[in-house]
């Protein structure tokens, strides 16, 4: 992407994100992309995008901001809270949710994006009040 199209697509964002809300809220499905393996809901606020998708009984948040930096990548740096609160706007609030930190020979990092997976049981290690 050359200098004018990243000013181009800073602005665009800009514009869209000016559109939303604080508040995730559902993306229409006719603005969905095609893509190869798809989600089953996806989610927009001012500040995130965020993908579910649904495998057996797990379900995997895919969170990234609706920004770009200077080299034309989702902007980086989701803190705890935020995809903790992420979590509870996307419906699974009471869930138990974890991320994961593959073996070096699995990890695909292609995209400035973090993934909690939505788990139907409880672990025995955690926090618990």
């Amino acid at each position: 992407m050359n200098r004018q199209q990243l000013r181009e697509a800073k602005k665009h964002l800009n514009r869209v994100n000016a559109k939303q809300t604080d508040v995730l809220s559902d993306v229409d499905r006719s603005l969905w992309p095609s893509v190869r393996i798809m989600p089953v809901r996806i989610m927009r606020s001012k500040k995130f995008m965020v993908q579910i998708y649904q495998k057996s009984e797990v379900t995997r948040i895919s969170v990234n901001r609706t920004m770009i930096d200077d080299s034309g990548n989702w902007l980086c740096d989701i803190t705890w809270d935020e995809l903790q609160e992420i979590k509870r706007q996307a419906g699974y609030g009471d869930a138990v949710a974890v991320e994961i930190f593959p073996k070096d020979k699995d990890i695909v990092n292609v995209a400035n994006m973090r993934h909690l997976w939505v788990i139907p049981y409880e672990f025995d290690f955690g926090w618990k009040k």
